[in-house]
């Protein structure tokens, strides 16, 4: 499945979903289907900054796709968090470059969003894609030096 494809299967799941209070119960209940991070990995360099919530973002490259794993210590932040998680995860870092995260727009979640958890969204966008253009760029070197 691409990203577009996981994009758009959000944007029909919300759109099944009546009004803001029941999309943020749904997302609330995606974030608690998120694997929670051990604590082993919630250190100040897998925090994402910028968010008023702790958020803590961690990666791994097999088969040069990267997973993303991921907590935050607010309910609904963690939803946001697990949403973007299931977006980019498994993907090539070319396309989590190429893609942007057009369903926070087409659900119409920029708009009933706080300032702080706008920003926080963004922060968290932000620090996937420096992951995926780190990725890149290691990938890059790798296969310049065979």
């Amino acid at each position: 499945m691409t990203i577009q494809d996981k994009q758009n299967r959000i944007i029909r799941q919300f759109e099944l979903l009546g009004d803001w209070q029941e999309r943020y119960k749904y997302i609330i209940k995606l974030g608690q289907k998120l694997p929670p991070l051990e604590e082993e990995h919630k250190t100040d360099d897998n925090l994402v900054r910028g968010c008023q919530s702790q958020v803590w973002l961690k990666t791994d490259l097999k088969e040069n796709r990267i997973q993303f794993h991921a907590d935050s210590d607010a309910a609904i932040t963690k939803g946001l968090v697990a949403l973007l998680v299931n977006v980019y995860s498994d993907e090539a870092p070319d396309e989590i470059l190429n893609e942007e995260p057009v369903f926070i727009k087409k659900i119409g979640m920029e708009k009933h969003l706080s300032p702080t958890r706008s920003n926080g969204l963004a922060s968290m966008v932000r620090q996937m894609k420096i992951y995926a253009m780190a990725y890149k760029s290691k990938m890059e070197q790798h296969s310049s030096e065979k």
